[in-house]
């Protein structure tokens, strides 16, 4: 019998969560366990949609955020996979060596800036703990008849999650490539040419990414969809302070080089629910209604960056002197 504390219940009830029982753990690969998340009465949980994921809060209140891995059809369980990051911020460790079965989480979500979006033929590239959020993907493309490929690449073949699975459903319509026995991906030959209706998703490590995009570079615009697990590294446009009117509150702000926008807006009074505070979960997402932002997130779209009527206050920040948001 597992007995919770009231001091954990509360640090895992914050604003947007319900709790969750760990309904069961499992090591799927090296460094890399599932989790299977449950309502304490086994009640039913929110619907999602492939690309979803959920805000997972700790018992010591760390907030991370995992992509859903399990089956959508499933109303009354959540699958999540988690990868020991040694050089992280320790929520995966806690995971990894903490977290038991029994024990209480919340979960916030879920969320999807990831959406699947209708093709005739899908692309899938996976690499390493990137597979997460393409495995209901590809689930959802094969339970529809949809013609569809994966790939799929890791280090080795005893750090590629969910290996078996793969194998055992779809056989030789999956492509496993682990860099020790065949070297990296072959993306030329899988995207060197452009067939019309094909949409190509991609998750992994930012470099894996970069060459997809490049081998993309041709097709039209929309027909690759990346998701990545952290912010794109790149300078900011201006590393001077600008200013930021909150319209519905009247007040104006003042935001240094030292201090991010979701900070100086929360110090004026602004409540605005976050997660992450790296850019990659779109907790925060903010109607922008004058000026232009200077995106630095990786959940925006290039459509909706190039509209300019929103933005992440967590990492993004202004072009100009002034930004107006609906806060």
């Amino acid at each position: 019998m597992v007995v919770h504390s009231l001091a954990q219940s509360r640090r895992i009830q914050t604003a947007g969560t319900v709790t969750l029982t760990v309904r069961a753990k499992e090591v799927v690969a090296d460094g890399v366990v599932s989790l299977v998340l449950a309502r304490p009465d086994d009640g039913r949980l929110p619907d999602w949609t492939p690309g979803s994921h959920i805000d997972l809060v700790l018992p010591d209140g760390t907030s991370r955020q995992y992509s859903l891995c399990g089956d959508r059809w499933d109303a009354h369980t959540y699958r999540i996979a988690v990868l020991r990051e040694p050089a992280g911020r320790g929520g995966s460790a806690y995971v990894h060596d903490r977290l038991a079965p029994g024990d209480l989480v919340g979960v916030g979500g879920p969320r999807n800036h990831f959406t699947l979006a209708p093709a005739e033929r899908y692309v899938f590239i996976a690499g390493g703990i990137g597979i997460t959020p393409l495995l209901p993907m590809v689930r959802q493309a094969a339970q529809t008849d949809i013609d569809w490929r994966l790939l799929y690449g890791g280090r080795t073949r005893a750090t590629m999650a969910f290996l078996d699975e793969l194998s055992a459903a779809y056989g030789d319509r999956v492509d496993i490539v682990p860099q020790d026995e065949r070297g990296l991906l072959d993306l030329d030959a899988w995207l060197n040419r452009h067939f019309p209706g094909t949409k190509v998703y991609c998750c992994g490590p930012a470099p894996l990414l970069a060459a997809v995009a490049r081998s993309c570079g041709d097709w039209p615009a929309h027909d690759l969809r990346t998701e990545r697990f952290t912010a794109a590294d790149s300078a900011p446009v201006r590393q001077t302070p600008f200013e930021v009117e909150l319209r519905r509150s009247r007040v104006t702000v003042t935001v240094s080089a030292d201090t991010s926008v979701l900070q100086a807006v929360r110090q004026a009074g602004a409540d605005v629910l976050s997660s992450c505070e790296q850019g990659t979960c779109g907790t925060c997402l903010t109607p922008v209604l004058d000026g232009t932002p200077d995106h630095r997130d990786s959940v925006l779209g290039d459509h909706e960056r190039a509209a300019g009527d929103c933005m992440l206050p967590c990492v993004s920040r202004s072009c100009g002197d002034r930004l107006v948001l609906d806060l």
